[in-house]
């Protein structure tokens, strides 16, 4: 009987257990879904139901005509459409770039190759902002300056270190044995590259395609200072003209814009997450 009852009270001790874990994880699942939630609640708020004193979530009644006037009254269709072109380009460039540097510096053997890679390691400490007054002098004497070529020309010569850092631990872990039978075969440096290499990096590219692409997509300051005409604008951009000092801000039509905003960028990590997960970790435990 006493083995019975310490049973009892060790599944019952596991279900509250259990239970205060769950209240935990819900708790903290409402504290971030909130601002959500409130972002969409603005979103369909009328002007006067946005500064209502108390605050309500539910807006009564609904404004949905909110999205019209985002899409209608501003290119904001065509700015997505902006942010779509520039974070494509840049993603594939990225990609193709960061990995071949990734793959000479893990797979080839030439001289002074790890301090060079240290070198290209400690640029990541070296802040964009740094470099910004240099970078768009070079690009004004180019004539880049309101074209999409300053924000997405760089992104196809391994511009960022920590992708080339991270496809770079995970080509390490594939065998070197496989590089030298292609060769036998009569394979040259790119065919091992495009043949092998990259087929079995699927993981780790997916995950630096998908951190790359989010980044892109909200990224702001170049945008704001290479683009200067309003057809031109990404997305990201666009949502600044919602503010305005004089008139104030119209936080319905801001708040509808962020949503609109979101939804592409929430809706790939939904579809993704599993993989980029498991991408994740592979690249983490076998890095």
């Amino acid at each position: 009987m006493a083995v019975i009852a310490a049973a009892k009270n060790r599944k019952r001790s596991e279900r509250i257990q259990k239970l205060v874990v769950y209240a935990i994880l819900l708790t903290g699942a409402v504290i971030v879904l909130f601002p959500f939630l409130w972002t969409f609640s603005t979103s369909l708020k009328t002007p006067d139901q946005v500064y209502q004193i108390p605050p309500r979530l539910i807006p009564e009644p609904a404004a949905p005509e909110n999205y019209d006037r985002v899409l209608n009254e501003r290119p904001f269709g065509r700015w997505m459409l902006n942010s779509f072109f520039v974070v494509a380009l840049s993603t594939v460039g990225t990609l193709l770039s960061c990995s071949m540097t990734a793959f000479a510096f893990s797979r080839l053997r030439w001289p002074l190759r790890d301090k060079l890679f240290l070198v290209l390691l400690a640029t990541m400490m070296l802040p964009d902002q740094v470099t910004l007054i240099p970078t768009f002098i070079i690009f004004k004497q180019l004539g880049w300056v309101n074209t999409y070529l300053p924000i997405t020309f760089p992104a196809w010569f391994a511009r960022n270190a920590f992708y080339v850092f991270l496809l770079r631990q995970f080509f390490m872990t594939i065998p070197l044995d496989l590089d030298d039978a292609a060769r036998m075969d009569g394979a040259g440096h790119f065919q091992v590259y495009w043949r092998i290499i990259l087929p079995m990096s699927k993981p780790a590219l997916g995950v630096a395609a998908l951190m790359f692409a989010q980044f892109k997509w909200r990224e702001f300051l170049a945008p704001l200072i290479y683009l200067n005409r309003s057809e031109s604008y990404t997305a990201a951009i666009g949502l600044r003209t919602f503010m305005d000092e004089t008139h104030g801000t119209d936080w319905e039509l801001m708040m509808a814009a962020n949503i609109l905003f979101m939804i592409p960028v929430v809706t790939v990590f939904f579809f993704t997450q599993r993989y980029m997960i498991q991408g994740v970790v592979i690249t983490g435990v076998k890095g």
